[in-house]
C-alpha cells in the first residue's frame, strides 16, 4: 500500500479494519484503488497552487505568467533566457530600477551572457560649472598626474571630461552627448592554462628568460573577471574580461597574482613553490636589438642576485634574475572568443569508454603507454605540461584506442617529424583536448581495402611551419593532418588546424572547426603528395571557417561556413580559391564563396550575383590573437546575419551573436528613460 491508502485505510474504524483482516483485506485493496484517484487529486491541487507563482509554476504556465505583466519574450541563446522563467521572474526587479545605469548594464548582462559596463556619457561632458551645483570630480580638462586613470581614456571606465559629440550613438559614430548611454560589451573570454611549463626563449634564454605561452611566442595575459554580487554595482576592470597592462598590474598587483587569481608563478617542486608577489617586479621586457636587427636581450632584465622575478603581462614573458633551481610553471588566463580546440574549458565525457585507461601526468614519455593500450584502451593526459616527442600510435585491428585530455587540463605535444598514425583493418583512433605542435599527423596507405576511422575532437593543430621529412624546408601552409589510405572516414568537431591533405577516395566531415593556412591564397586542403593540383576526399562542413585555398572532389555539404580564399596575385595555377571537381552533386547553403569558385548547386549564399563587394572582416586571422576568427561590426548584415538560423557564417555560428544583439536592443528599449539613446559599443 501506498501512503495515500494507508492514510485512507487507518481512517476507518476499527472493526472494520478488524473484520476487513479477517476476510482477507478485500475493503484494503478497494481502498487502495481509491487512493490512486486521491492522490492524483492532491497533485493536481498542489500543481495548480504553485503554478501561481513564477519560481513554481509548470514550464508551459510560465509564458502566461509572462502575458500577465507584458513580458517579450527573446532567443533563447545564453542561459539565462533559455527559458523564460528567469527572465519572467526577474521582470519586476527591472521595472523598480527602470532606467539607471545599474539596472541597464544588469539587463545587457542577462540578456547576451556578454560581461557588461553602463554608461552614462552626458556625465562626462565638460561644461562651465555653476557655483550652486559643482561637481568636483568633473574636471574639464584632465589631470596628467593620475597615471591609472589616464590608462582607461577613450574606453568604458574614461572618467575624464569630453566636448560634446552630436552623432547619434546608435549608430556607432558619435558618444558624448545629453542623452547618450553606451553598452559596452566583451566578447572576448579569458581561458585559463593551469601550472604550464614556462618555455625558455630559444635564442638567449640562458636559463633565465621565458616565455608564459607553452607554444614560445608573444601572449597577451588577460584577467580573470570578478562576478558582481549586487545589481546595485557598476562594472569595473576587474570585472570584465581584459588584457592586463603594465601600469594597472604593477598598481593592482595583489588583486590579479596569486593561486586562484589571474596569474601566478611556481618552481615544479614537490609541493610546487609559490614565487611571492613581493619578488614580482611588473615591466617591460621587450626585446633590445644591436645594429644589425638581431635581438640580444630583453629590456629591463632583473639584476643578478636581486632574487626578483620579472613579469610583463603584454608580452607574456618571464625574467629571472637568477636561474630558477627547477623548472617554473606559470598559470594564466589567454583571450579568446569560443570555446574550441585544446583548452582547460569543460569538455562532454566521449561517448566511448574503453579500458583499460593508462594515466599520464608531468611530461612523461607518452610511447610506452600508446604500446599498452594499442590492443584497446585510454590514455587519459592528468595535467597541461609539454610532451616533446614524436610518437607512433598505433592501434590493432577491430579495436578502438582514445587519447585524451581529462576536463581541466590542456597537454602540448612538441613532435619534430611526423606523428604516424598506424590503424589496423576496422581501427578507430579518437584524439581528444590535445594541442599538437611542430609535427603532423599522418596515416600511410595499408594495403587492404578496409575502413580505418579518425575522429578529433576539441583539438589544435597548430597552424604554421613544421618539420618535414626529406630535410624540406618548413612552409607557412604545412599540413596538420595527412591520409594516405583511401578508405578513411575522419571527423573533426571543434577543432583548429594547419592544412588538411587528404586522399581522394576519403570522407571528411568538420563541424564548427577552423582549417587555417595562415594566408588567403595558400592551400588549405588538397590531395597528399607532390602534386598541388590532386583533389582531396569529400567533405561536409558546417559552422567551418576556411582561411586558405580547398580543392576538393565532393563537397558534399557546405552550410553555415566562410570560405577565405583567393587566387596568388600575378598569376596561380588553380583554377579557382574554392574548386569542386564533382559539381553535379553535393550543395553549399548560407555560406560565403570567394568570387570565381566552382562549386555545385548554391542556396542563399554570398556574395550574389551582382554584389562581388560583400566580404567578410576579421579582427584577426592569426591564431593565437583574442579576437582571431571573429567577424569585425563593419562585415555586410549578409553575413554576420546569413546563416541558415539567421546568426553570423563561420566557426562562431554557435555564439548566436546577432540574437544577442537583438536580445538587448529588444530589452532596452523597454526600460530606457524617455528622451535617452542607447549604443552597442564592442569592448573586444
Amino acid at each position: 500500500m501506498n501512503t495515500t491508502a494507508e492514510r485512507l485505510y487507518a481512517l476507518l474504524p476499527a472493526i472494520h479494519r478488524i473484520r476487513d483482516a479477517e476476510q482477507g483485506y478485500p475493503l484494503r485493496e478497494l481502498l487502495a484503488v481509491i487512493a490512486e484517484q486521491v492522490a492524483a487529486f492532491e497533485e493536481n491541487l498542489e500543481q495548480l497552487y504553485d503554478d501561481q507563482f513564477i519560481e513554481t509554476c509548470a514550464p508551459w504556465v510560465a509564458p502566461y505568467i509572462g502575458d500577465l505583466i507584458g513580458y517579450r519574450t527573446l532567443h533563447g541563446v545564453v542561459p539565462s533566457v533559455a527559458s523564460p522563467r528567469a527572465d519572467v521572474a526577474n521582470t519586476i526587479r527591472y521595472r523598480r530600477r527602470k532606467g539607471t545605469a545599474t539596472m541597464l548594464e544588469q539587463l545587457a548582462r542577462d540578456v547576451t551572457g556578454w560581461p557588461a559596463r553602463a554608461v552614462e556619457y552626458f556625465q562626462l561632458l565638460g561644461w562651465s560649472q555653476h557655483m550652486n551645483h559643482l561637481r568636483h570630480h568633473a574636471y574639464y580638462a584632465p589631470d596628467l598626474r593620475r597615471a591609472e586613470a589616464l590608462l582607461w581614456r577613450g574606453s568604458a571606465f574614461d572618467t575624464f571630461a569630453h566636448t560634446v559629440d552630436v552623432r547619434h550613438i546608435s549608430a556607432g559614430a558619435g558618444r558624448h552627448n545629453i542623452p547618450n548611454i553606451g553598452l559596452t560589451l566583451w566578447r572576448v573570454r579569458a581561458f585559463q592554462l593551469t601550472r604550464s611549463p614556462a618555455v625558455e626563449d630559444p635564442d638567449i634564454g640562458s636559463g633565465l628568460r621565458f616565455r608564459f605561452n607553452p607554444l614560445g611566442v608573444d601572449l597577451a595575459l588577460y584577467n580573470t573577471p570578478e562576478t558582481e554580487e549586487v545589481i546595485s554595482h557598476l562594472a569595473e576592470p576587474r570585472n570584465v574580461p581584459l588584457p592586463l597592462t603594465h601600469r594597472w598590474l604593477k598598481g593592482h598587483l595583489d588583486d590579479y597574482y596569486g593561486p586562484d587569481k589571474s596569474l601566478w608563478v611556481e618552481l615544479d617542486e614537490n609541493p610546487p613553490q609559490l614565487i611571492t608577489s613581493n619578488r614580482i617586479h611588473i615591466c617591460d621586457l621587450s626585446d633590445v636589438k644591436d645594429g644589425g636587427g638581431n635581438v640580444i636581450a630583453w629590456a629591463h632584465q632583473p639584476a643578478a642576485g636581486s632574487g626578483l622575478v620579472a613579469i610583463d603581462p603584454v608580452l607574456g614573458r618571464l625574467a629571472f634574475a637568477d636561474v630558477p633551481a627547477t623548472l617554473p610553471l606559470v598559470s594564466f588566463h589567454y583571450g579568446f572568443t569560443i570555446a574550441i580546440g585544446g583548452g582547460e574549458y569543460e569538455r562532454s565525457d566521449p561517448a566511448v569508454h574503453v579500458a583499460p585507461v593508462q594515466a599520464i601526468q608531468g611530461g612523461s614519455v607518452l610511447q610506452p603507454a600508446f604500446n599498452t593500450i594499442q590492443n584497446g584502451g585510454t590514455v587519459a593526459v592528468q595535467d597541461s605540461r609539454r610532451y616533446v616527442e614524436t610518437p607512433t600510435v598505433k592501434v590493432d585491428a577491430g579495436k578502438t584506442v582514445i587519447v585524451r585530455a581529462i576536463n581541466g587540463t590542456r597537454p602540448l605535444l612538441v613532435a619534430n617529424g611526423d606523428i604516424e598514425l598506424d590503424l589496423g583493418a576496422e581501427a578507430t583512433l579518437i584524439l581528444d583536448g590535445w594541442v599538437i605542435q611542430g609535427g603532423t599527423l599522418t596515416m600511410p596507405a595499408f594495403a587492404d581495402a578496409q575502413p580505418r576511422y579518425l575522429i578529433l575532437r576539441d583539438c589544435t593543430l597548430v597552424p604554421g611551419p613544421r618539420t618535414q621529412g626529406g630535410g624540406a624546408p618548413p612552409q607557412a601552409d604545412d599540413p596538420g593532418l595527412v591520409v594516405h589510405h583511401p578508405f578513411t572516414k575522419i571527423e573533426l568537431e571543434r577543432c583548429i588546424t594547419a592544412p588538411l591533405h587528404i586522399a581522394e577516395e576519403v570522407e571528411i566531415s568538420l563541424h564548427n572547426c577552423i582549417v587555417d593556412a595562415t594566408a588567403h591564397d595558400l592551400i588549405a586542403y588538397r590531395a597528399p603528395g607532390a602534386d598541388v593540383l590532386a583533389p582531396g576526399g569529400a567533405m561536409t562542413l558546417e559552422s567551418c571557417t576556411v582561411i586558405g585555398k580547398v580543392h576538393t572532389q565532393q563537397l558534399t555539404l557546405a552550410s553555415d561556413c566562410l570560405f577565405v580564399a583567393a587566387l596568388a596575385l600575378g598569376g596561380d595555377v588553380w583554377k579557382a580559391p574554392l574548386w569542386v571537381e564533382r559539381r553535379q552533386q553535393g550543395c553549399v547553403r548560407f555560406s560565403y564563396i570567394p568570387p570565381g569558385s566552382r562549386t555545385p548547386h548554391r542556396y542563399r549564399c554570398q556574395p550574389e550575383e551582382g554584389d562581388q563587394q560583400i566580404r567578410p572582416h576579421f579582427t584577426s586571422l592569426r591564431y593565437g590573437d583574442p579576437g582571431y576568427g571573429q567577424l569585425r561590426q563593419v562585415t555586410s548584415d549578409k553575413i554576420r546575419r546569413g546563416a541558415h538560423d539567421e546568426s553570423e557564417m563561420g566557426v562562431l555560428h554557435g555564439l548566436y551573436q546577432p540574437q544577442r544583439e537583438t536580445n538587448l536592443h529588444v530589452r532596452v528599449e523597454e526600460y530606457l528613460r524617455f528622451g535617452l539613446a542607447t549604443g552597442l559599443i564592442y569592448g573586444s
